[in-house]
């Protein structure tokens, strides 16, 4: 299938900005209803899921992921990163799905009761916009100095690279744990740097027991109640946030797992206003509309800086849900 190929007309029900399992799911719903459709992404399908480490494990079991009742089969308890990539490429390809791959919705305007909406690429015009992207493509910065050093990252791939080096790991949740972990046992040189008094209560059963223990031991030294306060090329210096006291360690590479947030500058330039709550939640009502009519928002962009209250299996009801309302409204 060519996922670039286009509808020449360019007029759609429906333009889904985001082509993650939720812009699918959304677009798998609005074909159901003979609603026509097209998702526009700006990375490459499931873009933040190949963002993963490459050795990544989901936290859910497959059956949680499944989409468009295409049925997830995985080898495993809880598939991996490539199984998923595999698995959302079969939607798709299932579903016949028109998505335009590598293309970037710069404007969305309202004229009427449509809109018109220019990508980088071309333009289009839909009665309905869907915006599911997430939150994955704009990390949480340290906003330190030294931080736009190459050595410092806020993706983590696979530990390779790190061998031999002195690595650094901020954070204290899931992601953190799990790197900082994969490092040690790979024999890295690896410490923690954590703002709280421990690891996040938050973190996997399975993992925060391993962490604690290997913190415990000291095989991996964590720095706690501590923050990085600048970052050089070979070292890195940190303050206690109880004692005041600050300290330089060697060091050849920061993994900032400090989380990531919704895309605020996008949301604000087509419009979407945001809650004065202290997660910045976009503003949307029971039918996922935002404060625009026809625009819509759905998946784990919905929870604003709280990234963990929507996954793919508590938010695929938001595309059943959209696209009722669509229809309601179209009667």
């Amino acid at each position: 299938m060519d996922y670039n190929k286009k509808d020449m007309k360019n007029n759609y029900d429906i333009l889904i900005i985001g082509g993650g399992p939720m812009g699918i799911a959304t677009a798998i719903e609005a074909k159901r209803n003979n609603l026509s459709c097209i998702i526009i992404e700006k990375g490459c399908l499931v873009n933040s899921i190949y963002h993963f480490p490459q050795n990544m494990t989901f936290f859910s079991t497959s059956e949680k992921l499944e989409i468009g009742d295409v049925p997830f089969l995985s080898i495993n308890e809880k598939p991996t990163r490539n199984e998923a990539l595999e698995y959302y490429r079969r939607v798709v390809e299932h579903w016949q799905l028109t998505i335009n791959l590598y293309e970037t919705v710069e404007k969305v305007n309202k004229q009427g009761n449509e809109f018109d909406i220019t990508t980088d690429k071309d333009t289009y015009n839909a009665k309905h916009v869907v915006v599911a992207t997430g939150f994955y493509a704009t990390p949480n910065y340290l906003q330190v100095q030294g931080e736009d050093l190459p050595k410092v990252t806020h993706y983590y791939n696979e530990p390779h690279k790190y061998l031999q080096q002195k690595v650094a790991v901020v954070g204290a949740g899931n992601s953190a744990c799990q790197v900082a972990l994969e490092l040690y046992h790979k024999n890295v040189d690896v410490c923690m740097i954590i703002r709280g008094s421990e690891v996040k209560p938050t973190v996997k059963y399975w993992i925060k027991p391993n962490i604690e223990n290997r913190i415990a031991e000291g095989s991996i030294p964590a720095f706690f109640n501590s923050e990085v306060t600048e970052i050089t090329e070979q070292s890195i210096i940190i303050k206690n946030n109880k004692t005041g006291k600050t300290q330089e360690l060697e060091n050849d590479f920061v993994l900032a797992m400090t989380g990531y947030q919704p895309d605020y500058d996008f949301l604000q330039a087509i419009g979407i206003e945001h809650c004065n709550d202290a997660y910045h939640t976009p503003k949307y009502n029971n039918e996922q509309q935002t404060n625009i009519d026809g625009i819509y928002i759905a998946g784990v962009v919905c929870g604003g800086l709280k990234t963990n209250q929507f996954i793919i299996e508590n938010s695929k009801q938001h595309a059943d849900i959209i696209i009722e309302t669509i229809l309601k409204e179209s009667r």
